[in-house]
Protein backbone atom coordinates (compact mmCIF):
# COMPACT_ATOMS: atom_id res chain seq x y z
CA UNK A 1 0.00 0.00 0.00
CA UNK A 2 1.45 3.64 -1.01
CA UNK A 3 1.26 6.20 1.50
CA UNK A 4 1.92 9.67 0.46
CA UNK A 5 2.07 12.52 2.77
CA UNK A 6 1.16 16.23 1.35
CA UNK A 7 4.39 18.20 0.10
CA UNK A 8 5.86 20.59 2.15
CA UNK A 9 4.11 24.36 1.77
CA UNK A 10 7.63 25.28 0.09
CA UNK A 11 7.08 22.40 -2.68
CA UNK A 12 3.31 23.32 -3.34
CA UNK A 13 4.42 27.22 -3.82
CA UNK A 14 7.21 25.93 -6.61
CA UNK A 15 4.60 23.64 -8.36
CA UNK A 16 2.46 26.40 -8.53
CA UNK A 17 4.78 28.45 -10.22
CA UNK A 18 5.57 26.39 -12.41
CA UNK A 19 2.16 25.30 -13.55
CA UNK A 20 1.42 29.45 -13.44
CA UNK A 21 4.83 29.83 -15.97
CA UNK A 22 3.53 26.69 -18.28
CA UNK A 23 0.21 28.80 -18.48
CA UNK A 24 1.72 32.05 -19.57
CA UNK A 25 4.06 30.02 -21.70
CA UNK A 26 1.33 28.92 -23.52
CA UNK A 27 -0.79 31.34 -23.95
CA UNK A 28 1.98 33.49 -24.90
CA UNK A 29 2.26 31.14 -28.20
CA UNK A 30 -1.31 31.46 -28.83
CA UNK A 31 -2.24 27.74 -27.26
CA UNK A 32 -5.42 26.54 -25.78
CA UNK A 33 -5.19 24.34 -23.30
CA UNK A 34 -6.63 21.49 -25.87
CA UNK A 35 -4.27 22.12 -27.98
CA UNK A 36 -0.83 21.52 -25.78
CA UNK A 37 -2.42 18.75 -24.91
CA UNK A 38 -2.63 16.84 -28.51
CA UNK A 39 1.09 18.03 -28.46
CA UNK A 40 2.09 16.72 -25.55
CA UNK A 41 -0.20 13.52 -25.81
CA UNK A 42 -1.87 14.20 -23.05
CA UNK A 43 -5.75 15.62 -22.39
CA UNK A 44 -7.08 18.94 -21.56
CA UNK A 45 -7.81 18.11 -18.03
CA UNK A 46 -4.23 17.17 -17.51
CA UNK A 47 -2.61 20.30 -19.05
CA UNK A 48 -5.75 22.30 -16.31
CA UNK A 49 -3.95 20.27 -13.77
CA UNK A 50 -0.43 20.82 -14.51
CA UNK A 51 -1.08 24.68 -15.04
CA UNK A 52 -2.87 24.46 -11.69
CA UNK A 53 0.38 23.10 -9.83
CA UNK A 54 -1.20 19.55 -9.11
CA UNK A 55 1.17 17.84 -7.39
CA UNK A 56 0.14 14.63 -8.92
CA UNK A 57 1.25 15.55 -12.60
CA UNK A 58 3.73 13.52 -14.19
CA UNK A 59 6.88 15.06 -14.94
CA UNK A 60 6.96 13.90 -18.52
CA UNK A 61 4.11 16.19 -19.66
CA UNK A 62 6.14 19.33 -17.86
CA UNK A 63 8.98 18.04 -19.96
CA UNK A 64 6.70 17.36 -22.89
CA UNK A 65 5.48 21.40 -22.87
CA UNK A 66 9.06 22.41 -22.67
CA UNK A 67 9.90 20.59 -25.66
CA UNK A 68 6.33 22.37 -27.49
CA UNK A 69 8.07 25.61 -25.68
CA UNK A 70 10.84 24.86 -27.23
CA UNK A 71 12.66 25.13 -24.06
CA UNK A 72 13.72 21.91 -23.27
CA UNK A 73 17.38 22.69 -22.86
CA UNK A 74 15.94 24.20 -19.43
CA UNK A 75 15.04 21.41 -17.86
CA UNK A 76 18.67 19.59 -18.62
CA UNK A 77 19.96 22.35 -16.62
CA UNK A 78 17.44 22.03 -13.80
CA UNK A 79 20.13 20.38 -11.41
CA UNK A 80 23.60 21.64 -12.60
CA UNK A 81 26.17 19.73 -10.77
CA UNK A 82 29.00 21.68 -11.48
CA UNK A 83 27.73 24.74 -9.85
CA UNK A 84 25.81 22.21 -6.56
CA UNK A 85 27.53 24.40 -3.47
CA UNK A 86 26.24 21.93 -1.02
CA UNK A 87 26.80 18.88 -3.01
CA UNK A 88 30.62 20.36 -3.61
CA UNK A 89 30.84 21.06 0.09
CA UNK A 90 29.75 17.56 1.42
CA UNK A 91 32.13 15.96 -0.85
CA UNK A 92 34.94 18.30 0.42
CA UNK A 93 34.52 17.71 3.48
CA UNK A 94 35.68 13.90 2.56
CA UNK A 95 38.84 14.82 0.97
CA UNK A 96 41.97 13.25 2.57
CA UNK A 97 43.70 15.77 4.88
CA UNK A 98 46.90 14.65 3.12
CA UNK A 99 47.79 12.75 -0.06
CA UNK A 100 50.93 10.77 0.29
CA UNK A 101 52.85 8.53 -2.75
CA UNK A 102 52.54 5.03 -2.75
CA UNK A 103 55.37 4.24 -1.89
CA UNK A 104 56.71 1.62 -5.71
CA UNK A 105 59.97 -0.21 -6.31
CA UNK A 106 61.71 0.19 -9.16
CA UNK A 107 63.40 -2.67 -11.42
CA UNK A 108 66.18 -3.32 -8.74
CA UNK A 109 63.85 -3.71 -5.95
CA UNK A 110 65.39 -0.65 -4.43
CA UNK A 111 63.05 1.92 -2.89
Amino acid sequence: MKISSAPPLPVIRSLIRLGQAASLARRRRHLTQQELAERIGTTAHTVRRMEAGNPGTALVHFARALQVFGELDKLDKLLDTPQDTIGLMLMDEHLPKRVRKSRKTDESGAF
